[in-house]
């Protein structure tokens, strides 16, 4: 069984982050290792009041104890990051992994042309430094633009834009990029890949479902990683990744006005667990 540690907070409502990560890659067969960032009790996204608790001072007590029992990773998973000592730590923690460990990372930071509360256009330079170190990353066209200091373009665009931001993400130094919500016709929405290494470029579309819920992009990062951990192509678990993320907003859209925060993934691991 391969072993994944995904590096995120706990938002212990809300339905995103590792409350999602953790079932998810369990379902698919693949151990989820976790190491939290934060104990929210909500997620930041249209509650009031939440508490906070970060945990940095914590992160490298746990690293440390995981060397010293010689405990390694098939794949290193960084989601939302709080703070810019939480980003040098996970550089560090990659600098230090094993030869063979997959470095995915989520610069979970922003949507819809504005960064999230807290965060700076000066944090998502750093995060930059971050997705420098990995294999895959996975931003949306806001992170993008924010880490490549950049205009945002909302719509309109086409496939030369969308390649050209895909080579200077890779040209911070991953091998691999993959926007996501690239939607380049009216009524699609979907994903675009570059592969360093080969040049290629990949697309995939689905139809768009006129919604927003939180925590989706997590869903779509952890399906991508554990199908890659099942021996999926790059290209197919993006795919699977894509469909189960669809499926799950059609399932939640009928009661919309009472899971405003968060999907009802729980209600399509079968639909995933029989596409592995």
């Amino acid at each position: 069984m391969k072993r994944i540690v995904t590096v995120q907070d706990i938002s212990c409502l809300g339905k995103c982050s590792l409350t999602v990560a953790l079932p998810i890659i369990s379902a698919m067969g693949v151990e989820a290792v976790i190491l939290p960032t934060a104990v929210l009790s909500t997620h930041t996204g249209g509650f009031t009041g939440f508490t906070f608790r970060d945990l940095s001072e914590d992160i490298p007590k746990i690293i440390d104890h995981w060397k010293a029992e010689n405990i390694g990773f098939d794949a290193i998973y960084t989601g939302y990051l709080g703070s810019f000592e939480q980003i040098d730590q996970m550089k560090a923690f990659v600098d230090a992994k094993g030869d063979n460990t997959l470095v995915f990372v989520d610069p979970a930071m922003a949507d819809n042309g504005k960064l999230y509360t807290g965060f700076t256009p000066e944090f998502a330079r750093h995060m930059a430094t971050l997705c420098a170190k990995a294999d895959i990353i996975v931003p949306n066209l806001t992170e993008a633009s924010f880490m490549l200091d950049i205009p945002y373009v909302e719509s309109g665009y086409d496939k030369a834009y969308i390649e050209d931001v895909l080579k200077k993400l890779c040209g911070l130094g991953a091998k691999c990029a993959v926007l996501t919500g690239v939607e380049l016709e009216e009524g699609k929405t979907g994903f675009a890949m570059y592969d360093s290494k080969t040049g290629e470029f990949s697309y995939y579309q689905n139809n768009k479902i006129d919604a927003k819920f939180h925590g989706t992009g997590d869903i779509f990062s952890s399906v991508t990683l554990g199908g890659l951990m099942r021996d999926k192509s790059l290209y197919e678990a993006l795919k699977l990744a894509a469909d189960y993320t669809r499926k799950c907003i059609e399932t939640t859209m009928p009661e919309r006005d009472y899971h405003w925060y968060g999907v009802q993934f729980e209600k399509e691991i079968p639909y995933l667990v029989e596409r592995l």
